[in-house]
Formats: structure tokens, C-alpha cells, sequence
């Protein structure tokens, strides 16, 4: 072997930013989750903003008892996310956990580690969404079982919404979730919109229903807010990004009211 160079130390340091990029999005999901991710990196990820991923421990089946048992996890999920860094949003990627435990609760145990950062959940994110289209009367699909689509029932009437139809799948594992291909899933909205609402919501962040949106708006002529595209426009507009994407459906082309 021949002899090895003198290593040699830089007399200067090169120039630093101050960040890597300029906004920073946390994003906690599920151990099982094959959708969030790719979701975010697709319509949030960009030379600007990055998207910074920690998975926390769940089991299925997707009951309102298994969702409920995340909470303990979601400040040691949020505290591995660039840690001592501040962050410009975090969104917890759990529709169905987010109503169970409380938009408040996870609000707080994500503060806990990082403190005054703002905290996006989905169904927050869907209320914002449906509200700035100023639409009252709704319909409602999950993919769930009843049991677990009973409390996003309550959650949207609580919110002010008139629910005029709500639709469930049945499936109770999230990874199966993931499969239903987004075709199927505009066949599906379509039979869900009741004739008199105004818009509909698609719950669930295993859905790959972002994907969807465009034909489902097609179809039923009608807005729809989604799990994570709600979920991406609200950080996105956290962010100060208000540049509009139409192909992820009309809600990425609206502000976030204050």
C-alpha cells in the first residue's frame, strides 16, 4: 500500500446558512404508515422547505382504543425531530387518533419538546379547509369501521357542520388502507357526496386519496378536503408558501384564514 497523504486542516471555514433550508415541517407518523410521507414529500418538500420525518409505535387494529394509546409517544416522536432545532409547523399524521385524543392533547404533548411550535392534526386541518370554502352542509368517508368513524362523526358536528351523509369502508388495518387504489377511491366519494352538501371530506392519512382529489371534484362537481392535503396546505401556508396547486384540488389554491 502506498503511503498515505498528510491530511491537511483548512485555514478557513467555508460560508454557513442559516439553515439548510429556509422552513423546516415536522412530521410524526404511524410505525405502519405507507402514505403520509410520500404525501408530504410530493406536495409540501420543496428547495425551500423541508420535511422532517419521526414514526412512533402502533398496532393495529384501527380501533378508537389502539388510537388512543399513541399519546404517551407523540412528545418523544416530536423531541427526535431535529432536536434543540425550532421547527415552523408539526403535523401529527393521525386523523382518527387526533379526534380520540384531542386536537388540545396533541397539541400539548408535541409542545412539550417543542415549545410554541405551531401543531397541525388532520381533522384540524379538514375544519380549516371546509371553512374556507364557507360550506356548512357536508359528507363524510372513511375508510373505518363504525366504531371508529363514530367519534369523526361527533368531532365535525361539534365543529359546526351539518353531516347530511357519512360512509365508512369497514377496513379496520391501516396498511390495507393504503392499498385501495385512489381510482377506486373516485367511484367511492362519488356514491358518498349527498345530493344537498356542499363539499365532502375524506378522512384518514393512510389514504392515498390526495391523489384523488381532481377526479373526485370532477365528478361531483363539488370541492373535497382530504386528510393530508388539508394537512399539506395548512403547513405549506405555516410556511408562508400561498403559491397555489391546483392538481392536489381547489383547496390548494385557498389561503389559510386567520
Amino acid at each position: 500500500m502506498k503511503p498515505l497523504p498528510e491530511i491537511r486542516l483548512a485555514s478557513t471555514r467555508p460560508a454557513l446558512d442559516a439553515r439548510p433550508l429556509e422552513k423546516r415541517v415536522g412530521l410524526i407518523t404511524l410505525a405502519t404508515d405507507h402514505t403520509s410521507e410520500v404525501d408530504f414529500r410530493r406536495m409540501v418538500a420543496s428547495e425551500r422547505i423541508g420535511v422532517y420525518v419521526a414514526r412512533i409505535p402502533y398496532a393495529n387494529p384501527t380501533t378508537p382504543e389502539n388510537l388512543r394509546k399513541m399519546q404517551p409517544s407523540l412528545s418523544a416522536g416530536a423531541a427526535l425531530i431535529l432536536p434543540d432545532e425550532p421547527l415552523d409547523a408539526v403535523c401529527y399524521s393521525c386523523t382518527s387518533a387526533s379526534v380520540v385524543i384531542g386536537d388540545a392533547e396533541v397539541e400539548a404533548a408535541i409542545q412539550a419538546a417543542k415549545p410554541n411550535v405551531p401543531v397541525v392534526t388532520p381533522p384540524m386541518a379538514g375544519v380549516r379547509g371546509l371553512k374556507a370554502f364557507g360550506v356548512k352542509r357536508i359528507s363524510i368517508l372513511t375508510p373505518y369501521s363504525v366504531e371508529t368513524s363514530r367519534p369523526m362523526a361527533t368531532y365535525f358536528a361539534t365543529h359546526g357542520f351539518d353531516i347530511l351523509s357519512f360512509t365508512c369502508l369497514g377496513f379496520e388495518d391501516d396498511r390495507e388502507m393504503a392499498r385501495i387504489t385512489p381510482a377506486s377511491l373516485i367511484e367511492r366519494a362519488r356514491k358518498a357526496m349527498h345530493a344537498q352538501a356542499d363539499a365532502l371530506f375524506i378522512s384518514c392519512t393512510a389514504l392515498r386519496a390526495a391523489l384523488a382529489v381532481p377526479g373526485i371534484e370532477e365528478a361531483t362537481g363539488r370541492p373535497v378536503v382530504t386528510s393530508n392535503q388539508a394537512s399539506a396546505w395548512n403547513c405549506l401556508r405555516l410556511c408562508g408558501d400561498d403559491a397555489p396547486r391546483p392538481q392536489f384540488g381547489r383547496l390548494m389554491t385557498l389561503p389559510l384564514a386567520q
